[in-house]
């Protein structure tokens, strides 16, 4: 459980806590754009699980270890993630990066919201109900094109959304009840890693093995940003208001889409640009609901 700030932060002290925040989201969308300009994009999303669960593997020795009720919960989670990866891959595969990484950051967080009212029957704010609304608007703009790839990205960008949005409902429940949430992550990031890589040594060995030895430094950079950036943005969550630093994620969708113009050389269309930037206005109102 985070524990609760008695004094609130000075001006110096947050502008650094947002800081932190805002690099953690451009950690994350670097990631993606590491799959998305690999030369096999399955080999370089198993590159990075399995670097960031060698990263992992040397700190929980040191950590309290999750508590015995929340591991069904993590199992499960490691499942989802393994889905989501591997539809991360195919969705950089067939479709661009500016297109699909908002529809899937900021589509979760909008199911999420409506798992929430129908599952739990919470109830939603009218700040809610309009981020729900410009998702869809943003959402809409993605998918304003005729080709088949690109609607076919689309959909599985919303598939993998789905995902997201329940491994984020699981892990919610499982890191309660572990009553040690950064080795309940870790935990996470080694066993998925460990799952991916040892179908890559078992089904592609010689491409993988090769693979690794010609991308390892991006793998680094991969899989650090995949553990930093969920790991600052837990450190940060016990300096600052929580719905805030979620909030500030989801600017990893801008981060994502300029990332894709600028360094993947994607076509950043007005319509793709709108869109990209109403999906994350739509998921920072529903993160401060």
């Amino acid at each position: 459980m985070l524990a609760p700030r008695v004094h609130g932060p000075d001006k110096e002290d947050r502008v650094s806590v947002y800081a932190v925040v805002l690099f953690a989201a451009l950690l994350h969308a670097t990631w993606n754009a590491i799959v998305k300009g690999g030369s096999d994009k399955l080999l370089s999303t198993v590159l990075i699980t399995t670097t960031a669960a060698v990263l992992a593997t040397p700190i929980l020795p040191f950590l309290p270890q999750p508590a015995m009720p929340s591991w069904p919960f993590l199992a499960a989670s490691v499942v989802l993630q393994v889905v989501y990866f591997a539809l991360v891959a195919r969705i950089y595969h067939i479709a661009d990066m500016s297109q699909t990484y908002p529809v899937m950051r900021g589509t979760a967080p909008l199911l999420v919201a409506l798992l929430s009212l129908l599952l739990l029957d919470d109830h939603l704010s009218s700040t809610a109900v309009l981020g729900i609304v410009v998702i869809c608007a943003g959402i809409l703009c993605m998918g304003a094109w005729r080709q088949r790839s690109n609607r076919t990205g689309l959909a599985l960008a919303l598939l993998n959304a789905v995902v997201i949005a329940g491994y984020t409902l699981v892990d919610g429940i499982g890191v309660r009840r572990s009553d040690a949430p950064i080795a309940y992550t870790l935990w996470i990031f080694l066993l998925t890693g460990l799952v991916l890589g040892a179908w890559a040594l078992f089904a592609r060995r010689r491409d993988f093995i090769g693979y690794i030895g010609a991308n390892w430094r991006l793998g680094l950079v991969g899989g650090f940003g995949t553990t930093a950036s969920y790991g600052m943005a837990l450190w940060a969550m016990t300096l600052a208001p929580v719905a805030v630093i979620a909030a500030l994620r989801e600017t990893s969708i801008l981060f994502g889409t300029l990332i894709a113009g600028l360094f993947l050389k994607e076509s950043l269309t007005p319509l793709r640009i709108i869109g990209a930037g109403v999906i994350a206005v739509g998921a920072v109102a529903l993160r401060l609901a």
